[in-house]
């Protein structure tokens, strides 16, 4: 009985994580405004996704527990240092662990990403996340503009479908 049960856990979390048999690229959405999403930090700190209104922001549904999550987290890193300075951010959203899970997964991998705790996972539901990872981008005026369900492919062709979306610099008077 005991190893049934034990069978049934593991299939059921395997059927929460999309098979990593091929990265997904970003597609277009139907630029629907994105859901309500704040949520704090491990550390207390809130993140509201409506005070980022002006920036894309790319919100990634994760857990520790999640391999091709834990793949696309240091790529997610490096494209946040990239581009930040262009007006774009990333939340990694975990889904439904400890703040002290999530604190020495990150610190262990190096990463400095904000990672919002979902613990009831009631910001998943409302951005209607069926599997892990799912990732979202929300352009500069809070519409979700492009997703992906599933390990995403982490390659050129991310930062290529995101830049188009960042905001444009303004000329300065003196150059023009």
């Amino acid at each position: 009985m005991l190893a049934t049960a034990t069978s049934f856990a593991a299939a059921l979390l395997l059927a929460v994580a999309v098979p990593a048999t091929a990265s997904q690229e970003l597609v277009p959405s139907h630029g629907e405004a994105a859901p309500p999403l704040v949520l704090k930090t491990p550390a207390g700190k809130v993140v509201d996704l409506a005070a980022l209104r002006g920036k894309v922001v790319l919100v990634n549904f994760w857990a520790t527990w999640c391999p091709p999550c834990i793949e696309e987290m240091p790529a997610l890193a490096r494209l946040r240092a990239r581009l930040g300075s262009r007006g774009f951010e990333v939340l990694a959203v975990n889904q439904g662990e400890m703040p002290a899970r999530v604190s020495a997964y990150a610190e262990r991998a190096g990463l400095d990403l904000p990672m919002p705790l979902d613990r009831e996972k009631s910001v998943a539901r409302a951005w209607k996340v069926r599997a892990l990872p799912t990732t979202f981008v929300v352009d500069t005026a809070g519409r979700v503009r492009l997703f992906a369900e599933g390990e995403l492919d982490t390659g050129p062709a991310l930062e290529a479908a995101i830049v188009p979306l960042l905001p444009r610099e303004r000329q300065s008077t003196a150059s023009r």
